[in-house]
């Protein structure tokens, strides 16, 4: 198989892998970006590293979609479940995964930041979702993961105006989980990455489907499914470690293997 071209993905002895997207000059998210990015997350829910981090660069995060290949309702469905296929794999990686934003990430730039789990924005960064000033709407998950974010009266103001948000409202609001100065963007987010790498990642991803998948039912539903992976959690090998530990010398002091 060829090489990809705009997708990169490198992993380190400590766990942390980085997805670095690399299409100059603005990250434009097209079909053959998309279907790359995808193909990446796949490879990561199969073989799960300790944490992972979403890059764009120094630069640019992703300034959305490439509007050349915009069309008709035929092009939008195409497109839509290129956009679906990636985003869901990304959300799917059963670690924590970060967006590390810098510059710009709006339309289904945000969308991809969306996916992940958390997101470290330089103070310098835009995020938004402009989709409604070409005359559409957000369809990466914009008016769904966004509301669940940060609330719906919130999200129909960034999607219905198509205003972007600096770094400091982006805080504010809930998109944004921590900010730092730009030139310390991607070493913030890989530090966070690699400490949670460094722990009980069977829990993590017990807790994130928890989560995740409460989100989508209704309360009693999710607290069956909380109480099913809560006592799925103990057969962990961390689980031991973490119990034994807390008796012996408190809390946060435990070393986890990841098993």
């Amino acid at each position: 198989m060829a090489e990809p071209e705009f997708v990169h993905v490198e992993r380190a002895p400590d766990g942390v892998a980085v997805v670095r997207l690399d299409r100059p000059k603005m990250n434009a998210l097209s079909v053959e970006l998309l279907t790359e990015l995808g193909d990446a997350a796949e490879a990561l829910v199969k073989d799960p590293p300790g944490a992972v981090v979403v890059w764009g660069g120094e630069r640019v995060f992703a300034a959305g979609a490439d509007i050349a290949q915009f069309g008709g309702p035929e092009e939008a469905v195409r497109i839509g479940a290129v956009f679906r296929r990636a985003f869901d794999t990304i959300a799917a990686i059963p670690r924590v995964t970060i967006a590390a934003i810098a510059g710009y990430a709006l339309g289904g730039g945000c969308e991809l930041a969306l996916a992940c789990d958390l997101r470290v924005v330089a103070d310098t960064a835009k995020l938004g979702q402009p989709e409604i000033l070409l005359g559409i709407i957000p369809g990466a998950g914009g008016t769904q993961r966004l509301p669940r974010l940060i609330g719906a009266s919130r999200a129909k103001d960034l999607v219905l105006t198509g205003r972007q948000v600096n770094a400091e409202e982006a805080l504010r609001i809930g998109l944004a989980d921590k900010v730092v100065p730009a030139a310390e963007l991607f070493e913030a987010a890989r530090s966070m990455a690699a400490q949670f790498a460094a722990g009980p990642v069977q829990a993590h991803a017990m807790a994130k489907q928890a989560i995740d998948a409460g989100l989508d039912g209704t309360l009693p539903d999710g607290l069956d499914l909380e109480a099913r992976l809560f006592a799925d959690v103990f057969a962990t090998e961390d689980a031991g470690t973490g119990v034994k530990s807390f008796l012996e010398e408190g809390p946060g002091k435990a070393r986890f293997s990841g098993r």
